[in-house]
C-alpha cells in the first residue's frame, strides 16, 4: 500500500465519517475505481495500524489517529487549493485536481509557510474549512443541502462538491458562484429539479447538481 494510496483512504473514509456513516466497501471500491477485496485489504492493514475501526459487513469508521492523519492531508489539499487560485489564479473547476497530485508530496514546512503566506484562510475556494495545524476544524454546521430548502425563502451559497469538475465549470457558466444570494423558486415534481432566482434571472437545476451544493438560510 503506497503512502499515496493509504492517504486517499483515510481521506474517503473521513469525508464519509463527517456525514455520520460508516465507509462501505463497495461505496469506497466504486469510488476509488479499485476491486472489494482489494478495500477489504487495505482495511485490514489501517486496522492494524490503528488508524480505523473496521468490522466485515459494518463499514469502516477512522480512530482518532487515522482522522487526525487524515486531516493533515485535506489540510495540504485545501490550502494548496486557495494557493493556486490565489497566487496562480488557476481555474475554479481545475483546482481539486490539481491539489490532489501536489498534496501527496508536500511537507509539513511548506504547507505551514503556504498558510502564513495566504493568511490563514478558513475555507478553501468551494467552501470547505481547511483543518488547522492541530488537528481541530471549524465546520459549518449551518449548511444544508439546496435540495432541502423551502419555496420562497432566501439562502445564500456556500460550498461545492470540489470533486466534480464539470459541475463547477457550469456553475461558472451560469454565475452561480459561492456567496451568490437566491430565492428558492419552485421543486419541479416530475424530475425533482429545482428552480431558483438570482442576480435578475432564473435557472433550473438538476437534483444532480442541487444534491452537491450546501447553503446557509438568510434572515
Amino acid at each position: 500500500m503506497t503512502t499515496i494510496s493509504k492517504e486517499n483512504y483515510l481521506k474517503l473514509i473521513y469525508n464519509y465519517n463527517a456525514r455520520g456513516i460508516a465507509a462501505a466497501t463497495s461505496q469506497m471500491a466504486k469510488e476509488l475505481n479499485v476491486s472489494n477485496s482489494a478495500i477489504s485489504d487495505m482495511a485490514k492493514k489501517l486496522s492494524r495500524e490503528g488508524l480505523i475501526e473496521y468490522e466485515r459487513y459494518k463499514g469502516m469508521k477512522l480512530t482518532r489517529k487515522g482522522e487526525l492523519e487524515a486531516l493533515k492531508v485535506l489540510r495540504k489539499h485545501r490550502l494548496w487549493e486557495m494557493f493556486l487560485q490565489k497566487a496562480l489564479e488557476i481555474p475554479w473547476n481545475k483546482l481539486h485536481d490539481e491539489a490532489e497530485r501536489l498534496e501527496h508530496h508536500t511537507s509539513e514546512y511548506l504547507i505551514d509557510k503556504i498558510d502564513s503566506y495566504l493568511g490563514y484562510p478558513r475555507f478553501d475556494p468551494h467552501g470547505h474549512p481547511i483543518p488547522k495545524k492541530d488537528g481541530t476544524i471549524e465546520g459549518a454546521d449551518m449548511l444544508i443541502p439546496m435540495l432541502e430548502c423551502t419555496t420562497g425563502k432566501k439562502y445564500k451559497l456556500k460550498q461545492v462538491d470540489d470533486r466534480d469538475g464539470d459541475l463547477i465549470k457550469y456553475l461558472s457558466d451560469i454565475d452561480l458562484l459561492l456567496e451568490t444570494e437566491f430565492e428558492f423558486v419552485d421543486r419541479i415534481q416530475y424530475d425533482n429539479s429545482i428552480k431558483i432566482s438570482y442576480k435578475k434571472r432564473e435557472t433550473i437545476l438538476s437534483e444532480k447538481a442541487a444534491s452537491n451544493l450546501l447553503v446557509e438560510e438568510l434572515t
